[in-house]
């Protein structure tokens, strides 16, 4: 008797099946930007990083977008492009790019 063996979908960007080395990076990188300054802009003080950070994040989210192949990828990419942005923004009212 066949029986269907239930297992846990992988967690990927690359839900084509084909391998995105290029997007997958641009990926991480605005992760890791909007992170930063998603954590940094909590901070008074780190306004200079904050809205660098959040500056990077918006360019390479927004390359990522204009790149990406995937769903999975343009998700990742709009909430981390979302996080950059507020990082940006309350840099640039706290004190902006220079101080």
């Amino acid at each position: 008797m066949a029986q269907s063996v239930q297992r846990m979908p992988a967690l990927t960007l690359n839900t084509d099946g084909h391998p995105h080395p290029r997007e997958n990076t641009l990926v991480a990188l605005t992760a890791l930007l909007g992170t930063i300054a998603f954590t940094t802009s909590f901070f008074h003080n780190l306004h200079i990083l904050t809205s660098w950070t959040g500056l990077f994040g918006i360019v390479t989210g927004l390359w990522g977008m204009f790149i990406s192949v995937t769903t999975a990828e343009r998700f990742v990419l709009m909430i981390t492009l979302g996080a950059s942005a507020i990082g940006f923004y309350l840099g640039i009212a706290r004190g902006g790019l220079w101080g």
